[in-house]
């Protein structure tokens, strides 16, 4: 889904795509984690605005989870919490 911004959710993006975070937001993620922890979590793993990410792996056979690498490393996400990490697309691939 791409907003009107051309934002989309990480978790919707297909392997090999390649984007920039643009921010987080955990407000439509359904989590058993208290308000403002998944964010922590994420802004720990590397996943900050302005970082570049690429799509390495989905998992058999629901696509979840994925591999992303993060600037120089590598992080595996589910894709429900994913979907807190808004960004852009930099491959000019649709979502």
């Amino acid at each position: 889904m791409v907003t009107g911004t051309g934002r989309c959710p990480l978790g919707g993006l297909p392997k090999g795509a390649k984007a920039e975070i643009v921010g987080l937001d955990e407000s439509s993620v359904i989590t058993s984690l208290h308000p403002g922890e998944l964010e922590r979590r994420l802004i720990e793993m590397g996943l900050v605005e302005g970082a570049q990410i690429e799509i390495l792996h989905e998992g058999f056979p629901r696509r979840d989870p994925i591999a992303v690498r993060v600037n120089d490393h590598t992080v595996a996400l589910r894709r429900a919490e994913a979907n807190a990490v808004m960004v852009l697309r930099l491959d000019g691939g649709a979502v």
